[in-house]
This record gives C-alpha cells, sequence and structure tokens, in this order.
C-alpha cells in the first residue's frame, strides 16, 4: 500500500464522515490490563518529536513498528506519528499484517491519521490524550476518532481512552 494511497482512503473516509450514513462497527472499548505499558511506549516516541506525537504498532504482545511526529523533518504536513508508524509497519510487515494489531497513541488521532487507521483495518485504537485536551494545546481539528470511525461502517475498530493523558499533555510545553 502506498502512502497515496492511504492518504487518498483517508480524504474519502474524511467526506465520507463529514456526509455519509451512521452504520457503524466502531465501539467503544474498555482499558485493558497491558494498555499502560504500550501507552508508555508511545509516550517515549512523543517526546522524541518536534510536535509531541508518537504511536506505536502492538500485535500479540509484541510492538511491531513506532513512529513520532516528522512534519517538519520530512517537510511532510501528513508525517503524524500514527502516519509515521503505519508506513513503518507497511514497510517492514505489509497490509496483509494489520489483522489483530493495536495502535497505541498519545494523542487522539486527527481525522487524517484515524482515517488511515481504519483504511489499514487495524482492529484497536488506544490513545492517551484525547482531542478536546489537545485542541487547548495545539489546533486540531474537531472531529473525533470515533465519529470518524462511526461512518466507517465498513471496518470494525474499538477504541479505548484516555490512557495516561496527563502523561502525554505534560509534553507539551
Amino acid at each position: 500500500m502506498h502512502r497515496r494511497t492511504v492518504l487518498q482512503g483517508g480524504l474519502t473516509l474524511v467526506a465520507t464522515a463529514i456526509a455519509g450514513s451512521n452504520d457503524s462497527h466502531a465501539r467503544q472499548a474498555p482499558v485493558m490490563p497491558d494498555d499502560a505499558r504500550f501507552m508508555k511506549l508511545a509516550i517515549e516516541e512523543a517526546a522524541k518529536a518536534e510536535f509531541p506525537f508518537g504511536a506505536v504498532i502492538v500485535k500479540n504482545g509484541e510492538v511491531l513498528a513506532r513512529g513520532h511526529n516528522r512534519t517538519r523533518a520530512d517537510r511532510d504536513p501528513t508525517a503524524h506519528g500514527e502516519m509515521v508508524a503505519i508506513r513503518a509497519f507497511l514497510s517492514a510487515h505489509g497490509p496483509d499484517m494489520f489483522e489483530g494489531t493495536t495502535l497505541y497513541t498519545s494523542g487522539e488521532p486527527c481525522c487524517m491519521c484515524m482515517g488511515a487507521i481504519l483504511w489499514c483495518g487495524i482492529g484497536r485504537l488506544v490513545y492517551a490524550a484525547p482531542l478536546q485536551q489537545l485542541s487547548t494545546k495545539v489546533g486540531q481539528i474537531m472531529l473525533s476518532a470515533e465519529d470518524v470511525a462511526s461512518k466507517a461502517s465498513f471496518v470494525p475498530i474499538e477504541i479505548s481512552g484516555p490512557v495516561l493523558s496527563e502523561d502525554a499533555l505534560r509534553l507539551f510545553k
């Protein structure tokens, strides 16, 4: 899967989220025992970033990809932590390995990142800082991950959070 495909899919999903149906396979899920451990890794990634956003992709208890915001370093406004982790996962494992993965992110994903998460078929999302809190630190498009997922009736996803939100928010200075 190429970056253009992910981006086009994300844009299509955002347009659908704004105008589309309400048949959703998204559901709020409880926080699991290992979520704090993996969230700490996502927050560690965020601490490396120019804008403090980081993500890890986990399958069967193993971290398979990491990423942190690289928008300035890469001169790419789409290089959010989630997108960098997804691209790293694709390079290492290919698109067929997303089934059964969980993406942990230091902040609730923006609509672009959430679209990519859905298009990849990542089955579970866990976030630290919720969108409402992030919007007090940095500009946000106020379309929640659940709002985007609620318009994606073609893919099931579980969403959990917030987990360790204060730890993630401390990175904003």
